[in-house]
């Protein structure tokens, strides 16, 4: 390859663990690594191994095959310059070569949650994070590859340095070595590194230096120094395979040699978790009128992108969904409005009902969590919409599933949130006696998805009536009323009880309905964004309108609708999402970069959001049935396959052309309303 290509890829494996790093094999985050392992699932990430350095001799000539970033600025070996091709399916495969020689590197981490059901809940759970590696040699004559692992014991967040008083220990035996971290009154993760075939030298060298781009970029730290604990020698005949394996923990004595055979198993196992939705369920969901699978259609690959942000928590004992990749945890807000995609429309309903549960079970004081706990911690309730999203997210896994003893087990939070709305709870969430609105008022924090506040100041605090806020309101009403009703058939030892609340969510739901023409801005043919504490409109043109008219039950009129969904196209639509404001307001910011200051500053202020795309599209296609769709698909499904992370959506973009792809490289609802909509393309 004559260009350095930074194109990202990643693996994951079920637990929070990843692996990343760049098409070129140069690592550009703090986020890249080999093994990026969960000690306590989906938390604790800590990189242990960073990459390996190869070098290969053939006929006595020596190739360097890696390539680094430097503090000094240089970029050294040039490795990606012997680089031949590079794929991304069925696992990242790397394929250097020269005149006479090849040579092939392929890296699968393996699912790590032993003996689970579909919803990722076990009684007893097994964690296993390891990442396997396998080179193959191709030639006219034999070869020697050296191999140099560069590890580290460090948050995934920071960097490593290494300093008088931390070393690593290391403990070979036969074809493997236990490596551990250690520093004053500290101990690291035990975890070893094994091989197939090979003679291990140990050394002990730092490696001093190291520079990330993309973390300078963000204004962030870039420095690093990995460490060396040794090097790795195999004679290599035309045709040799190697395999590797770097593992968390303590090594089995009585562990079989590793062997090709293993890591065939290994991908062939991951191919089979998505295959069964591709082959069957993953269809299901499509009536006879839609667009059928065809033999170029990125179907796997969205399905293979989607479970990479499944994961198991252990604090809850159940499944959970990583917001994004590199940085993110799992946050309710993203999980709920992700899991249509991610597990209705898969038909993976054991995990979405799964994730449902955990959040029912975690609801207090009428709220959904926004962020779930650690173990030993409290989870943060700093959200207004989340549990409203809940009640949306229930009412269609029952329209999919009909499973209405699910709804009688969870019918009693829909209560719990009902009765904290209107009763009010913390932030002064409240439903307004006047008009039967739902309000907030709280100084200091952000509760709707644009969330961002910096050194204590909301950048978009949005305090009062938000129109999608009040547009879940509305919806949840509705579904409380049919569930009521329903409840009242079956229950009939309960049956006066269910009606008068049947009744009651009716009423509240009409004076709603007309409340909500409050938020019509003749001006400008759009909603407000926010009716404020005092009465004041917030006339901004953001995307919010538009998610107000995407869900289940929509409270208003097909004419503003439609004036609504034009004004979205013309001032907010692009090719990969919604931008989060009208180019043309003073606030609007379009480029999102610098440190994070400035990059927190732009992110609701006109960047792009590519989630909300799904929105508009289900906006669309209710108010303008037989019209397509006002963009062009081949652009996202470009930056899905050979863009940003190849085979993922990223969290954002810029809001000006031409549209850079910003934020988390891999971003879980980006990807969901993405497998929500393929087969809606026209």
């Amino acid at each position: 390859m004559d260009n350095l290509d930074t194109r990202e890829w990643l693996l994951t494996n079920g637990l929070g663990s990843f692996a990343s790093g760049t098409v070129s094999d140069a690592r550009t985050r703090t986020y890249h690594g080999w093994l990026i392992a969960s000690l306590d699932p989906p938390s604790r990430r800590t990189l242990l191994l960073s990459h390996i350095e190869a070098t290969l001799e053939v006929g006595g000539q020596v190739w360097a095959l890696g390539t680094n970033f430097w503090g000094d600025g240089t970029i050294a070996p040039l490795g990606y310059q012997h680089l031949h091709s590079f794929a991304i399916d069925p696992v990242p495969t790397w394929i250097w070569s020269g005149e006479n020689w090849q040579l092939t590197r392929q890296l699968v981490m393996p699912y790590g949650l032993l003996s689970s059901g579909e919803s990722g809940k076990t009684s007893n759970p097994q964690f296993c994070n390891r990442t396997l590696i396998q080179y193959r040699y191709e030639g006219k004559e034999a070869a020697i590859l050296r191999l140099r692992p560069l590890i580290g014991d460090r948050d995934f967040h920071q960097q490593q340095l290494g300093e008088p008083g931390f070393y690593f220990s290391q403990l070979v035996i036969q074809r493997q070595v236990t490596l551990q971290a250690s520093k004053l009154d500290w101990l690291g993760t035990p975890w070893h590194l094994r091989w197939s075939d090979g003679d291990y030298q140990p050394e002990g060298v730092w490696y001093w230096n190291y520079s990330y781009p993309e973390e300078k970029r963000r204004g962030l730290g870039d420095r690093e120094d990995l460490y060396n604990p040794g090097y790795l020698t195999i004679m290599m005949q035309p045709g040799a395979v190697l395999i590797l394996e770097a593992k968390v923990g303590w090594p089995d004595p009585g562990a079989d040699r590793l062997s090709a055979l293993e890591f065939e198993q290994a991908v062939q196992a991951q191919e089979e978790r998505v295959g069964e939705w591709e082959r069957g369920k993953g269809e299901k969901f499509l009536n006879s009128q839609s667009p059928k699978p065809n033999t170029d259609d990125i179907w796997p690959q969205l399905l293979k992108a989607g479970d990479r942000f499944i994961a198991y928590r252990a604090s809850i004992a159940g499944p959970t969904v990583i917001a994004g990749y590199p940085w993110f945890n799992d946050w309710g807000r993203d999980t709920l409005i992700a899991l249509p995609g991610l597990a209705l429309t898969t038909q993976r309903f054991d995990l979405a009902k799964g994730l449902l549960q955990t959040f029912g079970r975690y609801c207090k004081s009428g709220l959904i969590p926004n962020t779930f706990p650690d173990a030993g911690s409290e989870p943060f309730y700093n959200s207004i919409d989340a549990a409203l999203w809940w009640i949306e997210i229930l009412g269609l896994y029952l329209e999919a599933t009909q499973d209405w003893d699910f709804l009688a087990e969870q019918y009693p939070v829909v209560r719990q949130i009902y009765k904290a709305f209107c009763g009010g709870t913390i932030y002064n969430i409240n439903v307004d006696a006047t008009d039967g609105l739902l309000a907030w008022d709280a100084v200091g924090v952000a509760l709707t998805w644009m969330d961002v506040v910096i050194d204590g100041q909301p950048i978009t605090p949005r305090r009062g009536k938000p129109i999608e806020i009040n547009a879940l309101w509305y919806s949840a009403l509705c579904w409380a009323t049919e569930w009521a009703n329903r409840l009242a058939r079956e229950k009939q030892d309960k049956r006066e009880s269910f009606l008068k609340q049947a009744e009651r969510y009716t009423l509240q739901a009409e004076q709603v309905k007309v409340s909500l023409k409050q938020f019509w801005n003749p001006e400008t043919g759009y909603f407000y964004d926010t009716i404020e504490p005092d009465g004041r409109p917030n006339a901004q043109i953001r995307p919010n309108a538009v998610v107000a008219l995407s869900l289940h039950h929509c409270g208003f009129t097909e004419e503003r609708a439609r004036q609504v969904l034009r004004v979205a196209r013309d001032r907010l639509l692009t090719p990969y999402g919604l931008r989060s404001l009208d180019p043309s307001d003073p606030d609007y910011i379009g480029r999102y970069g610098g440190d994070r200051i400035h990059r927190d500053r732009a992110y609701h202020q006109g960047t792009v959001w590519s989630w909300l795309i799904g929105p508009f599209i289900r906006a669309w296609q209710r108010f303008y049935p037989d019209a397509p769709l006002p963009f062009d698909w081949q652009l996202l499904r470009e930056h899905f396959q050979n863009e940003a992370c190849l085979g993922s959506i990223s969290e954002i973009f810029d809001g000006d052309i031409p549209h850079s792809a910003q934020g988390a490289f891999a971003q879980a609802w980006s990807v969901a309303e993405i497998i929500r909509h393929w087969y809606d393309r026209k």
